[in-house]
């Protein structure tokens, strides 16, 4: 099995969920500045020019939560529940909601921030996150509000929910996200720093 990244919140799910289940894998980092993701062979992996991209065999996925799913299927989780269709409608409702609604506005800070500083893109652009401050506002409340007395957002457990949720509002401190009065938030996000894996996803070395 070999899985593509970089340092970035997508390939993070990704990595933390490989390093969670104990798989051995072979990770390989695209050099995203050096043009890696327009690398001929890497475009016939991921017509995108993304990451992650997962090659498990004649088996070649995009998208974290396919691969998650993909994953826990393989290894036998139940963070995917792959067995019970009444859990898996539940995580899939928030999987969706994540995609929908809680990363528009959450990206915003996390790349002004977060990415530029990785990837050495220049200072953050304060007019972009601002703007999108009640729409964080707004979903965040939703959350919150779920959230309030759940350790997990999904099924009772840890889930590929709580990996894609928390993959950019982990660094909600460190990107100026407004969340400090989303206690229910704060909460959860603090509780799976503890998970070693998460707090830690990155391959050894990189």
């Amino acid at each position: 099995m070999k899985v593509y990244w970089i340092r970035a919140q997508a390939p993070r799910r990704v990595l933390a969920l490989l390093k969670h289940l104990n798989v051995d894998a072979e990770f390989v980092e695209i050099d995203m500045m050096a043009g890696g993701f327009e690398d001929p062979a890497y475009v016939m992996l991921n017509p995108n020019k993304k990451a992650p991209t997962l090659v498990d065999g004649d088996v070649v996925l995009w998208e974290s939560s396919a691969i998650m799913a993909y994953l826990c299927i393989k290894y036998n989780s139940d963070m995917w529940p792959a067995h019970n269709p009444a859990e898996q409608i539940e995580v899939l409702r928030w999987l969706s909601w994540c995609d929908s609604h809680w990363s528009p506005p959450v990206s915003s800070f996390y790349f002004e921030h977060i990415v530029k500083t990785t990837f050495g893109l220049g200072p953050p652009d304060r007019s972009k996150f601002e703007a999108r401050i009640p729409d964080l506002m707004r979903y965040a409340k939703v959350l919150d509000g779920h959230l309030d007395g759940l350790t997990y957002v999904a099924c009772g457990r840890l889930t590929i929910a709580d990996f894609q949720l928390a993959s950019m509002a982990s660094y909600w401190r460190e990107a100026e996200m407004p969340m400090e009065s989303f206690r229910n938030i704060v909460r959860w996000i603090d509780g799976l720093m503890l998970l070693p894996a998460w707090a830690d996803p990155w391959p050894a070395g990189a």
